[in-house]
């Protein structure tokens, strides 16, 4: 990642990851902010590795779903 990140574009995924439900916001923090890896956050959080897997995988999803997504057609005017 550049360091010549639209402000914008990082609004809009502060916002995303805001929106996370809980447990898929603190496995996704815990792997990209704090630099843990999986069998770490199983370890501390009781999940199973395939439950933290799943998690991070979901907070990608939804957060490229929320910042990828398409605005409306009535918001370009």
């Amino acid at each position: 990642m550049t360091d010549d990140v639209d402000p914008a574009t990082l609004k809009r995924i502060e916002r995303a990851i805001r929106r996370l439900p809980r447990r898929q916001r603190q496995v996704f923090n815990a792997v990209r902010f704090d630099d843990l890896s999986y069998v770490d956050i199983a370890e501390r959080t009781g999940l199973t590795l395939r439950e933290v897997e799943q998690l991070f995988a979901e907070a990608l999803f939804n957060i490229s779903r929320h910042v990828d997504r398409p605005r409306r057609w009535w918001r370009l005017w």
